[in-house]
């Protein structure tokens, strides 16, 4: 038999899911900026009193779901590294990308809230940042497998650069060269801002077929992550 406790438990778990789920529906009705409490409330038979128990505030819901969306890309993507774990790093790559291409057009509202324009008077906190790196820290460690592999790394970096690449490369990956890092951010940036044309719409009336295009774009993404010297 369950404890009260642990029947309490539970009951928060199915509110809180409730929660997000009408939030999510508002997400795709009004958008981020409008996202209100008391409308949530509303549509879920509650008073606002009640649902500020779950979520003080609209930033707190905010910050839940951007780490449910987050957590949930997340594990797409390490699910299809997962199941490319005998192919080669580029086909490794490919697979994450097109499992994040997949999962942004499958739930575009989502994709909106954590890759679109800022939500106006909202800033995420560091709590989010776990989530937020998963497929980045994923997409890291097919680079290290990759060099590792092959040894070689893209051209020079201009000395202008030289500084900022160091860093980066001491922040992200201290084992990789910071003209490795360097072109994984810069395809990282890529990545998502080919997947944000598609999901926002700038490639209608420009490119038809959009998978063969992705796949085209993102296996030329990983050839310059790994182009010879």
């Amino acid at each position: 038999m369950s404890t009260p406790r642990g029947a309490r438990a539970r009951a928060r778990m199915e509110v809180t899911a409730a929660i997000k789920d009408e939030a999510r529906r508002q997400l795709a009705a009004e958008g981020a900026a409008r996202l209100s409490l008391r409308a949530v409330a509303r549509e879920l038979g509650m008073v606002s009193s009640a649902l500020y128990r779950y979520f003080p505030s609209r930033d707190d819901l905010l910050t839940g779901l951007i780490i449910d969306a987050y957590d949930s890309l997340g594990e797409t993507a390490e699910a299809a590294a997962a199941e490319a774990v005998d192919a080669t790093w580029a086909q490794r790559w490919l697979a994450v990308c097109e499992a994040v291409r997949g999962w942004a057009l499958a739930r575009p509202h989502e994709y909106a809230l954590i890759y679109g324009s800022p939500v106006p008077g909202y800033s995420a906190p560091e709590t989010t940042i776990p989530a937020a790196s998963r497929v980045g820290l994923l997409l890291i460690d097919i680079v290290r497998d990759a060099y590792r592999q092959r040894g070689n790394a893209p051209a020079p970096l201009p000395a202008e650069l030289e500084p900022e690449a160091r860093r980066m490369a001491a922040d992200l990956a201290p084992d990789l060269p910071p003209e490795v890092v360097t072109a994984m951010v810069a395809a990282w940036a890529q990545l998502y801002g080919l997947i944000g044309f598609e999901v926002f719409g700038q490639f209608n009336k420009v490119v038809e077929d959009r998978e063969a295009f992705f796949r085209h774009a993102a296996a030329r993404l990983a050839h310059g992550l790994m182009a010879p010297r």
